[in-house]
């Protein structure tokens, strides 16, 4: 470096890139993190609200599954199966592809969900009052000012 200083600049910009990129990608991180901590929230109150005493694991694992469309078609707008059916190259879910909004987001709406499972709200009023959430949340998040929130 002390021989070139153009190859001294170049490494410090190309030092203070992977850095930037690697501060992006630890906030997706913990912003995925957080909505799987969450999600354990939501699992415990369909436990509790949701699931008959006698139901076979497959149908109990239907019952979880169609709560995480639930809240799957409120912000995505789309099913699991339905993403993975148009995605079929991608790895993952619909969820290990969302930008930090949609995770932030996401991890208010599983809150919100228990709650609203807990006070026995149907499914479909469900659906309709966390749609309206995820919209606003969603414009509000993408309209902050938060450098770090922004990608």
């Amino acid at each position: 470096m002390w021989i070139s200083p153009k190859f001294k600049l170049l490494l410090i910009k190309e030092f203070e890139r992977l850095k930037t990129l690697e501060q992006k990608q630890l906030g997706w991180n913990a912003k995925r993190e957080l909505s799987k901590i969450n999600y354990r929230i939501h699992t415990d109150a369909i436990k509790q609200n949701l699931i008959p005493i006698e139901l076979t694991k497959e149908q109990i694992n239907y019952i979880y599954a169609e709560e995480a469309d639930v809240l799957n078609m409120a912000l995505f707008g789309i099913t699991a199966k339905e993403w993975r059916k148009k995605n079929p190259n991608l790895n993952g879910n619909i969820r290990d592809y969302a930008n930090i909004n949609e995770l932030i987001c996401l991890a208010n709406l599983e809150n919100l969900n228990s709650v609203f499972i807990n006070d026995g709200l149907k499914q479909s009023e469900r659906l309709e009052r966390l749609n309206k959430i995820a919209i606003s949340q969603i414009k509000i998040l993408n309209n902050a000012d938060i450098k770090y929130i922004k990608e």
